[in-house]
């Protein structure tokens, strides 16, 4: 049986305490916690994605010129929204998932039952 963290060291969250605060760290960097966002809504406006990953709409803008830069997502203006679409075939930058798609990572997260 494995010893519960060290006092102090946040442990797994409970699901029912899930959303009320935020670990120290997750697997997930906030790069990929947005590109999930947009994703699963591709006209999400940038307040809604800072909201659903827990960071600031500044950091949201960075991280989503961050991705456009690196060809992960396409932005097109419709009206005065963004609309975003995923590259799903462009590769990791880490060598040791370099081989891997973005969309095999999506996949994982997204539900099947939504169009």
């Amino acid at each position: 049986m494995p010893s519960p963290p060290p006092s102090g060291t946040p442990g797994p969250l409970a699901p029912e305490q899930r959303g009320s605060e935020r670990p120290a760290w997750t697997l997930l960097t906030n790069h990929g916690h947005v590109l999930l966002a947009v994703a699963q809504s591709q006209d999400a406006r940038v307040a809604e994605i800072a909201a659903q990953v827990g960071i600031s709409t500044r950091a949201t803008l960075a991280i989503l010129k961050d991705l456009e830069s690196a060809g992960y997502l396409t932005r097109r203006r419709v009206g005065r929204r963004s609309h975003y679409t995923v590259d799903i075939h462009q590769h990791f930058r880490h060598p040791a998932t370099a081989t891997h798609e973005v969309g095999e990572l999506l996949a994982i997260f997204t539900d099947p039952a939504q169009p």
